[in-house]
């Protein structure tokens, strides 16, 4: 989930660098690059990805 949240805020950067957009300071092409890079980074860390630890034992 992460990954497609990052990919999204890469496309936006994309967009705001191509059309030379100003915009403000926190919504700059270069900070929307670093927040997608800190979500794939949680990524690939296992953070969101869904995966939870098995429980021992059986469950009857």
């Amino acid at each position: 989930m992460l990954a497609f949240v990052a990919a999204v805020l890469f496309v936006i950067a994309f967009v705001i660098h191509a059309t030379e957009t100003s915009t403000e300071a926190v919504f700059s092409p270069t900070s929307l690059m670093l927040v997608g890079l800190a979500l794939l980074a949680l990524n690939s860390g296992g953070l969101g990805s869904g995966w939870s630890p098995r429980s021992r034992g059986r469950r009857r």
